[in-house]
């Protein structure tokens, strides 16, 4: 799934420690963007009070494990002081169950849902920010679930990942429940469960900070990301059914080399064709870190899908072109083996702006 946008800053990642100190890690160099017809281009840092808008790590490199956990709040003002309290912990929580690991690679994005936005931080919220839309066509269906927040945990190792969420859930065990839990691991090369390489088509560097990066289109929440996730379950033994030429003509691309598919051969109803989105003659991206997960055990195999962008039209988008086609009825053949059951939008907001939520 695919957005492009315009905006420029430093491109600093929260992690646990770095070369530039324990709290943030520069990736360095200054982003500059090119102009964009209906959004204003910025050529300078993204300033905030005076101060560059450092983005939390969902430009983060990609990693062996993650995990990803989202909870729903309880009611009244207590769970609103733990939640906003953790906001400002979080980076050190981060650092100290890090700082074991030589490599650093622990890191973790916070997001929040529309419904609880505004008890915890009221006015102004992020502008685009709204309940995740349910798609239904047929006997298709992307589904809307429970969700207030959203914690993004990568590492390379999967005891990190497990160690901060412990440490996440102690501080808010009394005041949240959890909605949904998934563990995620690197397939071989970068490879779903169906067998295809995922993500190919990601963008890379700056072009990467301006799909998802809020600009001064919404001034302030600069530096700011939506994230839309879902939750899929294969029916991998259909799947495996299917001999390999259908398979690829379904995602759009060779199965063994991850090479796409000619437009002459390629069908209007692949994948990678349904979720290419073009505005003013461009093709807009997104960002996406997608996990396999399951348990042989219970039969479970499945993609979690997790798109980071700077407007959620573009994510929705595709969703709309995969759900319901594009046109109506050329919907992603993918959906006649992969069931969605899981679906939020988020905002994950700047680190500047959790440091300081609770400041008066």
């Amino acid at each position: 799934m695919g957005g492009g946008v315009r905006h420029a800053g430093y491109c600093v990642e929260l992690e646990a420690g770095g070369p530039w100190g324990a709290e943030t890690s520069y990736i360095g160099k200054k982003i500059f963007r090119r102009p964009c017809e209906d959004r204003p281009p910025v050529t300078s840092p993204i300033e905030s009070n005076g101060g560059t808008v450092a983005p939390q790590p969902v430009l983060g490199s990609l990693t062996r494990s993650a995990l990803f956990l989202t909870v729903v709040a309880t009611p009244g003002t207590e769970s609103r002081a733990v939640l906003r309290s953790l906001c400002g912990d979080l980076s050190g929580i981060v650092r100290a169950v890090g700082f074991r690991e030589p490599e650093r690679t622990l890191s973790c994005v916070v997001a929040f849902g529309s419904s609880l936005w505004d008890p915890l931080f009221g006015a102004p919220r992020p502008a685009e920010l709204h309940p995740f839309r349910e798609i239904r066509a047929g006997n298709r269906r992307a589904v809307a679930t429970p969700g207030d927040v959203l914690f993004h945990i990568r590492a390379d190792r999967t005891d990190l990942c497990f160690e901060l969420e412990t440490q996440i859930l102690n501080r808010l065990r009394p005041v949240v429940e959890v909605a949904d839990e998934v563990p995620g691991f690197r397939y071989f090369d970068n490879r779903d469960l169906i067998g295809f390489v995922d993500g190919t088509e990601n963008p890379q560097g700056a072009e990467a900070a301006d799909a998802v990066l809020v600009g001064s289109e919404d001034r302030a929440f600069e530096g700011g990301s939506y994230v839309i996730v879902q939750k899929y379950l294969h029916d991998l033994a259909g799947w495996n059914a299917l001999p390999t030429e259908q398979q690829e003509r379904i995602v759009g691309r060779q199965k063994l080399t991850d090479i796409e598919l000619p437009d002459d051969v390629k069908p209007s109803y692949a994948h990678n064709a349904l979720t290419t989105i073009v505005e003013n003659g461009e093709e807009v991206s997104i960002l996406r870190d997608n996990m396999p997960f399951g348990s042989p055990a219970r039969g479970e195999f499945g993609t979690y899908f997790i798109g980071y962008s700077r407007s959620p039209r573009t994510t929705e988008r595709m969703l709309e072109n995969m759900f319901v086609g594009n046109p109506p009825g050329n919907y992603d053949r993918l959906l006649d083996f992969s069931r969605a059951v899981t679906g939020n939008l988020f905002f994950a907001p700047s680190a500047a702006f959790l440091d300081h939520v609770s400041d008066p």
